[in-house]
């Protein structure tokens, strides 16, 4: 789940704090490091755009991305619509994570997808009481019951799992990168290792120039 990288659009809490460019040039980063990160694995990558239309041609990857576009008004219509288009497509299993999580392993992806042979859903659950990862092998409707944006939208989704009948299984807790806060966050979890070589740029940069 991505949107095009556009000042003024793109992580606007983050931006608040260090200016609508920068928070840009910060997802663009993470957009290049997701695609570098997950291209090669065993599964088909997608990219799920807002506004429909876009596309990231030329600022992600060597080979052509493949997308779809988000659907809906809002973002819990939008992810159930996603899920439903790709089982539509042919998908048998899909995984979905957000362009905010880009610290996201390829290992963590892959044990999401041994981890949905199991369980109807699985999860990974962050800090904010959210969550960056979700999947299923089947479309259900686990999104629109679930206030968005709030504390408690991993354990309303477990309970809408839960009056549906579906198992649920929660991967190890991770965050997404919302605020300035989530940003030190990513640096110090990087440290000195270059695993995401266009996101540990930037932060570096902010950190050098006093900004996180």
């Amino acid at each position: 789940m991505a949107k095009y990288p556009e000042p003024g659009r793109v992580k606007t809490r983050l931006a608040g704090a260090v200016g609508s460019d920068e928070a840009c040039a910060l997802y663009r980063a993470f957009l290049r490091d997701l695609s570098e990160r997950l291209h090669a694995g065993p599964w088909r990558m997608v990219w799920a755009m807002t506004p429909p239309g876009s596309r990231l041609e030329g600022l992600v990857g060597a080979a052509p991305p493949i997308h779809i576009d988000q659907r809906g008004g809002d973002l819990a219509t939008r992810m159930h619509h996603c899920f439903e288009d790709l089982f539509t497509a042919g998908a048998r299993r899909v995984v979905m994570i957000g362009a905010d999580a880009p610290h996201v392993t390829a290992s963590t992806v892959a044990r999401a997808f041994d981890a949905v042979d199991r369980s109807d859903v699985v999860l990974v659950p962050t800090r904010d009481g959210g969550y960056c990862l979700v999947g299923m092998r089947e479309a259900h409707d686990i999104f629109t019951s679930v206030a968005m944006g709030t504390e408690r939208v991993c354990d309303q989704t477990a309970e809408a799992c839960s009056r549906l009948g579906l198992t649920v299984s929660r991967l190890e807790p991770a965050f997404d990168v919302d605020e300035v806060a989530d940003a030190r966050a990513l640096l110090d979890w990087l440290g000195d290792s270059e695993e995401l070589p266009h996101s540990s740029r930037v932060l570096r940069r902010w950190r050098r120039a006093g900004i996180i």
